[in-house]
């Protein structure tokens, strides 16, 4: 990410995969930003050598500022939190709240469940094809970045950077 001048907008957390892919991130020179809302669970510590640390008071607040902030979004294998956030953007993007790249990274297969869940959604007409979802999904973390130069940029005038929502 570093190398391709992207920068990490995330949770703001030292542990998990999110605290590795920050660290990598800093460590090759990238800019990262961490969001981190009130009563996160004790053993996320916040990482050291941030750009940015930003507190805000409720999780509604932290996922607002990482949406404002950020270009596109990328969910790696991850827990509820992660889906929840996927899920989120997959709606705006279906409702017209934005056109910013959504990206399941389906790695080991990890969301598959999920996306044949979306396809019996769309074959029991619970997503019509007026208001279907849009999402990219990749089978290797290798093939993020290249998606995401080749994605096409909404017009929200943001000049952030991706967000990993794992």
């Amino acid at each position: 990410m570093a190398d391709e001048d992207i920068g990490l907008v995330y949770g703001g957390a030292s542990v998990g995969l999110m605290g590795e892919i920050a660290r990598a991130v800093l460590e090759g020179g990238g800019r990262v930003i961490g969001i981190r809302p009130p009563n996160m669970p004790a053993h996320e510590i916040p990482l050291d050598n941030l750009d940015e640390l930003i507190e805000v008071n409720s999780l509604h607040e932290r996922k607002m500022l990482m949406f404002e902030r950020a270009d596109a979004f990328v969910a790696l294998p991850g827990g509820v939190g992660t889906l929840e956030e996927l899920v989120e953007q997959i709606t705006w993007v279906q409702l017209g709240h934005h056109a910013k790249p959504v990206v399941i990274a389906n790695v080991g297969n990890y969301w598959a469940p999920l996306l044949n869940l979306f396809n019996q959604m769309r074959a029991q007409h619970f997503i019509s094809p007026a208001l279907d979802i849009r999402y990219h999904v990749v089978d290797r973390v290798e093939e993020i970045i290249p998606l995401l130069h080749k994605a096409p940029r909404s017009d929200t005038g943001s000049n952030a950077t991706p967000v990993p929502l794992a």
